[in-house]
């Protein structure tokens, strides 16, 4: 039984693995973010509790270690995914049904989803978790050539995880909503349809994946002293490296403009064009807008931004790079001057953002991993993931708050000054970088 699962092919279980991964990802970050907006809360509270719950991916490095020593791999995957599971469910059967007045008047209190909020940060520190653990456990379960073969697959079936829960969700969700006006219903039957199929990939998981020789804890014998004293060798050198306190500027900056876009797309699309001044689209017309072809221009950019990246290098790329994070914010400042009613346009207009923010994106990638060139590369690596989680954080924490304030068309004018951040650190991040570095 054992040696006919470890010479389970990878398209058995790689595949699933990775659409299981993003699920969860996405339901805590993308599609909490349009239910809490739908259901009526104010977008300075939205948008600062939907950033708490990406705190685990922020510090999962803390307790990363801990997936390595206790348990295996497996079980680590495993178990989340049941917690996980169970998560789902429960938000599904506890999910608050606030009046139709405090919807229309976006005046529901983020206190009345309390307990919302708790399962949502629990299946956040599971997701954080399984994603430690999925990443290790692909190192272990197949050969080299196998792992390098099966990376392309891993990503694709990431993003079709994405396009599931920020496309196909929400889309079920309009729909519902569309046909019975019952906003709460949509989001709980949604929720429904989220917790059915992480239950079926978790069972496929239970029986199906691999248990390799090598996923076992890893032992310590001068218990963990000398892990200890590694972890904080690699956290003094990364903050002792030559250029280090540029590197955490270009970090936490070069994202800046996006970091404000992201949480405001979504409740610019849905929110009333008399009231609020949005685009006032259908929950199910923003799935197919923004959940599947925004996901999907995304995904290009991305895929052309690493093809163009590895011709010219990143000293080159930069620049092209930093302009496509940064224009592209112009198509939200149109939408919002022009309000638009022509889907067309409206999709033209996300796609063109998206498909910029990929392409740019690429760059920001690269300089990360330019800069953990060293002796603790793994570990500076993971230093530096967390300081882009952190370029996310800030600006999303308070970026309903400025839109409620000053309204759309001025917050997405903000935005567009927030591009001079990008320029200012791409300009100073230039001088650094070898010319040949991420060149074929």
């Amino acid at each position: 039984m054992e040696t006919k699962n470890l010479t389970k092919s990878p398209w058995w279980w790689v595949p699933t693995l990775y659409f299981a991964e993003g699920i969860p990802y996405f339901i805590v970050n993308n599609i909490s973010v349009m239910m809490f907006t739908k259901m009526g809360v104010p977008n300075g509270a939205m948008s600062f509790f939907t950033t708490l719950l990406y705190f685990p991916w922020f510090l999962k490095g803390i307790w990363s270690p801990i997936v390595d020593v206790v348990k295996t791999k497996r079980w680590w995957i495993v178990t989340m995914q049941i917690l996980m599971t169970a998560m789902l469910v429960m938000l599904t059967l506890t999910l608050p049904k606030p009046s139709d007045e405090l919807i229309a008047a976006q005046g529901t209190p983020v206190g009345m989803f309390w307990f919302t909020l708790i399962l949502f940060i629990v299946a956040a520190f599971a997701s954080a978790t399984h994603d430690i653990a999925a990443d290790g456990y692909y190192m272990l379960a197949h050969s080299q050539s196998s792992q390098a073969a099966f990376i392309g697959i891993r990503s694709t079936f990431y993003r079709i995880s994405s396009v599931f829960g920020q496309g196909i969700l929400v889309f079920i969700a309009g729909l519902i909503e569309r046909n019975t006006g019952n906003i709460p219903l949509s989001w709980q039957i949604t929720l429904g349809v989220g917790a059915v199929t992480f239950f079926l990939v978790t069972l496929y998981h239970t029986f199906t994946l691999p248990r390799p020789a090598e996923d076992k804890p890893r032992v310590s014998s001068d218990s963990g002293s000398s892990t200890g004293k590694e972890l904080l060798n690699s956290f003094k050198t990364f903050f002792t490296k030559p250029g280090c306190l540029l590197a955490i500027a270009f970090m936490l900056l070069y994202r800046l403009p996006e970091g404000f876009l992201i949480k405001m797309c979504q409740p610019f699309l849905v929110a009333s064009t008399e009231n609020f001044g949005g685009l006032g689209l259908g929950t199910d017309v923003v799935g197919i807008v923004y959940g599947t072809i925004g996901v999907l221009a995304l995904l290009a950019g991305g895929i052309l931004g690493g093809v163009f990246a590895s011709k010219v290098g990143l000293k080159k790329a930069l620049w092209p790079m930093a302009a496509c994070m940064t224009l592209p914010c112009l198509t939200f400042v149109y939408l919002a001057v022009f309000l638009p009613t022509n889907l067309i346009v409206i999709s033209v207009a996300i796609a063109i953002e998206q498909f910029g923010y990929g392409f740019g994106f690429t760059a920001y990638m690269l300089y990360m991993m330019f800069f953990s060139e060293g002796e603790f590369k793994t570990s500076h690596y993971a230093i530096c993931t967390a300081f882009m989680a952190l370029s996310m954080m800030l600006p999303g924490f308070v970026a309903g708050y400025i839109q409620e304030a000053i309204g759309y068309v001025n917050f997405f004018w903000m935005v567009m000054v927030c591009c001079i951040a990008t320029i200012c650190v791409t300009i100073f991040a230039t001088k650094k970088v070898p010319a040949d570095y991420g060149r074929k």
